[in-house]
């Protein structure tokens, strides 16, 4: 059944390709973006026209996740126009690369702001909306690295998906007596572009250097290592396909995870366990009704 669907950081990268999926999966999707009449108005031209091309219904939306009045106005709309919402897809965020210590608090702070607190400012605008029509999916995009093999020179984007992930497992059992689902896509390192269409650097250079005389080319080594171990890799579209079969699911039996890891990092099967202990603990609290979406109090 059409679901209508709003995915933010939709201008580039992951965001674009799962946008275009959706809508070719035949659901109405609003890819969100900050700046769309200025910086992305090329990219609302280019959804614009792959929607008539492809006859899609795929719409654009203003979504700065830095701004909670933005957040509103965009949820508003979209509720406006469809007259409901169904799905919320928390894409949007930026990769930090470089040495740890290199990066200011504020530096710091702004990696957290954007993929932590982003997806909490578009929540606050849109579960008011799911929770009282008491059904709809809120999908995650995680990061294998926050549970396996985790590369050096990564730390702000991994502590900020870890921060991400915490959040996500918290909401699902607070959403469960909604009658609103949960599911996590935890991708992998990918070898093709566009996975990862924002980053930043750290601004302190004189660490930077100092690091770069002990561990001279590290992040390219990373890369070329991590590209060697899935050479066929066939690139994110894996990981939009995974969230359009996710969003495609019959609700109530959506996995709880998917993992889309080409090189295999192991964080899948530590996942395995957590999941496992975190139902089984909220067994033991007499909470396994928070396991699964439904309507009601018990």
């Amino acid at each position: 059944m059409s679901k209508t669907i709003v995915i933010t950081g939709a201008g580039t990268g992951l965001g674009a390709l799962t946008a275009r999926a959706l809508a070719e999966a035949g659901h109405t999707v609003y890819a969100a973006m900050r700046d769309t009449t200025t910086r992305n108005a090329l990219r609302v031209a280019d959804a614009r026209r792959y929607a008539t091309v492809h006859g899609v219904d795929l719409r654009t939306v203003e979504l700065d996740i830095l701004s909670q009045r933005s957040s509103d106005a965009a949820i508003a709309r979209i509720t406006a126009e469809a007259g409901h919402l169904d799905v919320v897809v928390h894409n949007a965020g930026c990769r930090s690369t470089g040495p740890t210590e290199a990066f200011t608090p504020q530096e710091l702070a702004s990696v957290f702001d954007t993929n932590v607190l982003g997806t909490q400012r578009v929540n606050r605008a849109a579960l008011p909306h799911l929770r009282a029509q008491q059904h709809g999916l809120v999908v995650w995009i995680g990061c294998t690295s926050t549970r396996g093999g985790t590369p050096p020179y990564l730390a702000p984007y991994i502590a900020s998906k870890a921060a991400v992930d915490a959040l996500a497992v918290s909401y699902a059992a607070e959403l469960a007596r909604f009658n609103v689902e949960t599911s996590i896509i935890v991708p992998g390192s990918f070898s093709s572009a566009g996975h990862h269409a924002i980053g930043s650097r750290p601004g302190d250079h004189k660490a930077v250097h100092a690091y770069e005389r002990r561990y001279t080319g590290l992040m390219e080594q990373v890369s070329r290592r991590l590209a060697a171990m899935a050479p066929h890799d066939p690139g994110a579209e894996q990981v939009a396909d995974a969230i359009v079969a996710v969003v495609d699911a019959e609700h109530g039996t959506r996995p709880f995870r998917v993992h889309v890891d080409p090189a295999d990092d192991g964080s899948e099967e530590i996942s395995e366990v957590a999941d496992r202990i975190r139902i089984h603990f909220l067994t033991r609290l007499g909470l396994a009704d928070l396991l699964a979406p439904h309507t009601g109090t018990s």
